[in-house]
């Protein structure tokens, strides 16, 4: 068994002649970055898996990344883009193609999928140049810096947003980014972070938003709450005058985030918007959290937040503070596992692991960053605080009742022909497959139930198409175990209601056929 770790780059980099005209040195046969590893609603809807399966190629122009988006053989198929050195208008230039619609004044990803762009080498910088993805969907953005994106003043770039989604956008993940401005919008500057008109499933993970007017946004206005699904984790905000985020409408979950100076107001829950807060650290800040600048409300779920040196507004027409004494006013459900570092260590943990060029460092819960892992198919024996691996035979059953039997089981998403139930009937010819390399499947009880060992079948022929997986108790968002293949695996016995098997690296599309859970 294995500790929770973090994605991992699949480097192939080898010996590259760069190509000085585009920047495209050439293309690899496998994906060189993320393997899994989405956290936040970027797991829900099918997941995001970005370019995995597909090719890759090296990027070091705007120009070369367009080149590769316009040279596959349609605007599905899969491709890693990495990218070294600076990117900015005088090496952007718009590429015309049947799998692109490019710009020449930003990185654009318009109608398509199935990508990510990720930084590598001595890393990838941004520069006054921003990302604008439209119509598109399954995209990673990782280990990348964007810098001083302005809609003012020369030169100007989507719409002053560092990265800014729109129309119809599904299934995001950025994570490990380092996204800041200059100023204000009196300095031409706008969002670090913007989704709006249909933007749904994004999860923002271990980045830097700095030195800018406005955070980002949810919702262009207080009519546009077709947005939402959203998740910001283990990020710092700091320097930001409002809008960390701005939600109207929809659904966020805001965790394990540092905000530090936050100058006029921070979290700004308005026009029907929910948003469970858990576990952050907010300091030398001015109304962190609330309904501010409209009387249309918004709505919170609060726990284990640490208010440090934060002062408050008085109650206004237009003006609806948490604090001083933050309490709820509704709740909200999060439909994904979590595990989460207690608010106290919080600054600590985010300071070495968000922003790019950081080592692509997590947490996993216990307050301790976790380096990425290299190796997830060679767990290392020498490490004392493995949980130890369980010495059954993995061909043989655990004794007693298969508890999964009879059980109701859901997961985040399913291929077509298989179904969740396959995995608790009971029938090894039957089987769930994730919408792609991973994916989440959990079996649930409608009472408590003690359990201390799985076992996971795959279906015959697909056998060792697993190749790292977690088991996470739903109701808290502890890791119980992970571990490399199928098998069977132990831990100590747990009380839960429901248990999740997450599939977090495999080759091809894991087939499950049974996921039996035993009581001892």
């Amino acid at each position: 068994m294995r500790r929770p770790v973090a994605l991992r780059l699949q480097a192939a980099l080898g010996t590259l002649a760069l190509a000085a005209a585009t920047g495209v040195v050439l293309a690899m046969p496998e994906a060189a970055a993320a393997a899994g590893g989405a956290t936040g609603y970027a797991t829900q809807n099918g997941g995001t898996t970005g370019g995995a399966g597909g090719q890759t190629v090296r990027a070091t122009t705007g120009t070369a990344i367009h080149q590769a988006l316009c040279g596959r053989a349609d605007s599905a198929t899969p491709i890693t883009i990495e990218v070294e050195g600076t990117i900015n208008h005088g090496n952007t230039s718009k590429v015309s193609g049947d799998s692109c619609s490019t710009a020449a004044d930003k990185i654009e990803l318009k109608q398509i999928s199935n990508v990510t762009i990720v930084g590598v080498g001595s890393g990838a910088v941004f520069d006054q140049l921003g990302i604008h993805i439209r119509e598109s969907s399954n995209i990673i953005i990782q280990n990348v810096t964007v810098r001083n994106v302005k809609k003012s003043g020369s030169p100007t770039s989507n719409g002053g947003d560092a990265i800014g989604m729109e129309s119809g956008v599904r299934n995001v993940w950025v994570d490990h980014t380092t996204l800041e401005a200059s100023g204000g919008e009196s300095a031409g500057f706008d969002g670090l972070f913007d989704m709006k008109d249909n933007t749904q499933y994004v999860t923002l993970s271990y980045s830097v938003l700095r030195n800018s007017g406005r955070g980002g946004l949810i919702g262009s206005s207080e009519s546009d709450r077709s947005n939402g699904y959203v998740t910001f984790h283990h990020n710092k905000y700091e320097n930001i005058d409002s809008r960390t985020p701005l939600l109207r409408g929809g659904t966020s979950h805001i965790y394990n985030n540092h905000y530090a100076s936050l100058n006029e107001s921070g979290i700004n829950s308005r026009a029907g918007a929910k948003a469970k807060v858990d576990s952050n650290y907010f300091e030398d800040s001015k109304d962190v959290l609330g309904t501010f600048y409209t009387d249309q409300a918004g709505y919170w779920q609060v726990a284990g937040n640490i208010f440090d040196n934060v002062t408050w507004s008085e109650p206004g027409d237009d003006t609806n503070p948490a604090g001083p004494d933050p309490r709820s006013n509704t709740t909200v459900s999060i439909p994904y596992s979590y595990a989460l570092d207690d608010a106290s260590c919080v600054p600590a943990v985010v300071a070495a692991t968000a922003g790019a060029n950081k080592g692509l460092k997590v947490s996993d819960g216990s307050c301790a960053p976790q380096n990425p892992d290299p190796t997830p198919t060679d767990p290392d024996p020498t490490d004392p605080t493995e949980p130890s691996p369980d010495p059954t035979d993995p061909t043989d059953p655990p004794s007693g009742t298969n508890l999964s039997l009879g059980a109701g089981a859901d997961g985040s998403s399913k291929a077509s022909g298989t179904s969740y139930g396959n995995v608790r009937d009971g029938d090894p010819a039957t089987h769930w497959s994730p919408a792609g390399t991973t994916g989440s499947v959990s079996v649930k009880w409608p009472s408590p139930t003690t359990v201390s060992k799985v076992r996971v079948r795959e279906a015959a022929g697909s056998e060792g198409a697993i190749r790292s997986y977690r088991l996470v108790d739903h109701g808290t968002g502890r890791v119980l175990a992970t571990g490399t293949g199928a098998g069977v695996a132990g831990f100590p016995a747990v009380s839960l209601t429901k248990l999740t098997l997450e599939i977090t690296g495999a080759s091809g599309t894991p087939k499950v056929a049974e996921f039996e859970t035993y009581a001892g």
